[in-house]
Parts: C-alpha cells; sequence; structure tokens
C-alpha cells in the first residue's frame, strides 16, 4: 500500500513543483525567480526541490518537455493517417484542446521571450509548431494558402491568450477561436483544389 502511494505521489510532486515554477516564472519573470523561491512557494527545503530539479532551467525544460509531448503525439497520429481535410480538422481540433491545457506556457512564453530565445525550449517549441505546419499545409501550396495555415496555428494560440480574460464560457470561446482556424485551414485546402 505504502508502495503505491509512493509512485503518484513523486509524480505528483514534479508536477506541483512545475506548476509552481512556471506559476511564479509568469508572475516574477524567470530570470527574477530563484530555486529557494520555489522552495518557499513549495513548503519544502531547497535541498527536497534540488532531489527532483537541480536547476530552475531543468524544471522550465522538464515543463516544455512534458506540455509539448502532447503535439509530438498529435503529429505522429496525423502522419499515419490520409493526408486530406478531414484529418487537417480534426489536428486543429485536438490541437484546440492541447493549447487550452498549455495556457500557462504560452503565457510565460508571451511575458518571458528573451528566456525562451535563450534556452532549447523556444527551439523545441519551434520544431513542434513547423511538424504541425508540415500537416496543415501541402507541400507546393501557394504563398497565400501557406500563410493561412500559419494564421490558423497563430489564431489557435493568440485567440486562446488574449480570450482568456474575456467574458464568457472557455468551451464557447475554443469553439471561436476552432471555427476561425479551420475557416482558414479549409480556404487553404480549396486553393489546392482539394475537396
Amino acid at each position: 500500500m505504502t508502495s503505491s502511494t509512493r509512485g503518484p505521489r513523486r509524480g505528483d510532486t514534479r508536477k506541483r513543483i512545475q506548476d509552481v515554477a512556471l506559476e511564479l516564472f509568469a508572475e516574477q519573470g524567470y530570470e527574477k525567480t530563484s530555486l529557494r523561491e520555489i522552495a518557499e512557494r513549495l513548503d519544502v527545503t531547497k535541498a527536497a526541490l534540488y532531489y527532483h530539479f537541480k536547476t530552475k532551467e531543468d524544471i522550465l525544460i522538464s515543463v516544455f518537455e512534458d506540455r509539448t509531448r502532447p503535439i509530438k503525439e498529435l503529429v505522429e497520429w496525423a502522419e499515419g493517417q490520409p493526408h486530406g481535410l478531414e484529418t487537417k480538422k480534426e489536428v486543429l481540433s485536438r490541437y484546440s484542446g492541447i493549447v487550452m491545457d498549455a495556457g500557462p506556457i504560452f503565457r510565460f512564453m508571451q511575458e518571458n521571450q528573451a528566456t525562451v530565445r535563450e534556452l532549447s525550449i523556444g527551439e523545441m517549441f519551434k520544431d513542434r509548431i513547423f511538424e504541425l505546419m508540415g500537416i496543415l499545409k501541402e507541400p507546393d501550396a501557394p504563398l497565400a494558402d501557406q500563410v493561412r495555415c500559419i494564421s490558423a496555428l497563430i489564431t489557435m494560440h493568440a485567440g486562446n491568450f488574449h480570450l482568456q480574460d474575456a467574458e464568457g464560457d472557455p468551451e464557447e470561446k475554443r469553439a471561436a477561436v476552432l471555427e476561425v482556424a479551420v475557416d482558414l485551414v479549409t480556404q487553404a485546402h480549396a486553393g489546392q483544389g482539394k475537396k
């Protein structure tokens, strides 16, 4: 009984550290947040925190790896599907849920752009977005249709980020953003003579 509670507890501790660190990074900025402050907010010793993560960069990288894994899984799923409009719509629908769940990451990226550029996390995220773009656009798409596909992803990121504080049902806001993104990709797909 004890060993079964330790496994989930360890995982919960890691997630708790990530959540608290991300919260502090958003509040104070990455550079101004120390491991000591993260430990204090968690109500643990710095040594206990150090057991899980040696540096705040380790924490941040683990957050990005964990929270961008669903994007990688989505790309892998999509690569096994027919490359058509229905697959693209499903990718956008699933990605919409990923973006909603990753709200704190997008806030962090918006508010800590210099850190994102300096650390490997910016490249990691950019690679995931390029992989998604490969699914959404046709290889020989005209430039305007490529822009539509890029705009669909930007719409999902910016729309969810900027609508988070707007009044209204979160699911209705997500659906509105998704509708616009799907419209853009549908227009791009139609531009290729696809049905």
